[in-house]
């Protein structure tokens, strides 16, 4: 496996992200489109049904990983509040925003509590955070 560092830690999965989404979208165009043609003949419910189950799905496709994704955040805004303070005796400083906890997970344990001190003065963005980690810790568990 190579090593995580800020270029590679996006998860992406190809059947998911493509291959689902393009099956569900392709569907959805097919389902417009045998509703309009529908319009002139009998099985408009029908069709106009499929369309709604259609959108449907496709709003499952996003709620399912953004619920996922909400979930993992509050789990590492906990670990992180507990990482660092078993390593400063104090909780994160609260200015800190979800977002920029999560970028702060990647950093490892000698330079967390600096980095999340920076984090919060300046009020560096995720991606400025990530950006800053010079020792990765990776997180190969993210969804």
């Amino acid at each position: 496996m190579v090593p995580q560092n800020y270029a590679n830690h996006r998860r992406y999965d190809f059947m998911y992200h493509v291959v689902l989404f393009g099956i569900l979208a392709l569907t959805l165009i097919g389902s417009m489109v045998n509703l309009y043609q529908s319009m002139s003949r009998h099985g408009l419910y029908s069709a106009s049904l499929i369309v709604v189950l259609t959108a449907c799905l496709l709003m499952l496709f996003f709620f399912c990983r953004i619920f996922a994704l909400k979930a993992q955040d509050r789990a590492i805004r906990a670990e992180e509040n507990l990482r660092h303070y078993v390593l400063t005796g104090k909780l994160l400083d609260p200015r800190l925003s979800l977002r920029q906890i999560v970028g702060l997970r990647f950093a490892a344990d000698e330079e967390f509590a600096v980095l999340a001190k920076r984090a919060a003065d300046e009020n560096l963005g995720a991606e400025d955070i990530k950006k800053a980690v010079k020792n990765w810790r990776s997180d190969t568990y993210r969804v």
